[in-house]
């Protein structure tokens, strides 16, 4: 059966996290489809990994047999996740826009799988061609055409890292305006919030069952 890896990063609980909510509800439409499967939860927020260190770094880029005993240890915690990517049939990710840019958790995620050579630019890598999918909520809106689509910096790196570095089937699903039922100034925005958040829900649970369909076929 396949396996989902579920990776979120909001520092929010769910209930009060846009993207956890939408993650979620990709998940259970997936578990749904395959309730034997494989998911594998990845909380970024309540368990974050190590921030790419000097040892883990260049061991990537050393032979083995030469690692130093901190470049072993590092590394070895790098493998784990990894591996854990690798392996995974189909990736999700929350990745809610914190000051125009993902959490630090995530990048720190990022930092520890993306291997030049391994995961990155290596023509055999297993990576290529999974089916990624981002869950990039906004408090307001980044899209072509509004004020603020120049600081639209979620999207565009996260396009750059896992659609062109590392080859992956990338989709995203982007709630927005998440901030208009909070904001008194963004009041008059809530129906178009409401309406976002209503696609993005609908749009995870379609995704889910067609993917978990496709790579169970």
């Amino acid at each position: 059966m396949p396996t989902l890896l579920h990776i979120d990063s909001s520092v929010f609980p769910a209930g009060a996290s846009a993207s956890r909510d939408v993650t979620d509800a990709f998940r259970a439409a997936w578990q749904e489809q395959h309730p034997e499967g494989t998911v594998i939860h990845r909380d970024l927020s309540a368990h974050p990994v190590p921030h790419i260190s000097a040892d883990a770094h260049t061991a990537g880029f050393a032979d083995p047999a030469t690692h130093t005993p901190g470049q072993a240890a590092a590394f070895a915690e790098r493998l784990k996740l990894i591996e854990e990517l690798e392996n995974a049939d189909a990736v999700l990710i929350g990745a809610p826009m914190y000051n125009f840019s993902i959490p630090s958790t995530l990048k720190a995620w990022l930092d520890n799988v993306i291997l030049m050579g391994r995961t990155a630019g290596a023509e055999d890598s297993k990576l290529k061609g999974t089916p990624v999918t981002v869950v990039a909520s906004r408090g307001g809106s980044y899209a072509p055409g509004t004020p603020r689509e120049g600081f639209e910096y979620v999207q565009n790196y996260l396009r750059a890292v896992f659609a062109d570095a590392l080859g992956a089937d990338l989709e995203f699903i982007v709630p927005e305006l998440t901030m208009a039922p909070h904001n008194p100034a963004m009041a008059d925005l809530v129906p178009l919030y409401e309406a976002s958040r209503e696609r993005a829900l609908e749009d995870a649970a379609t995704k889910a069952k067609s993917l978990a369909d496709r790579l169970a076929a």
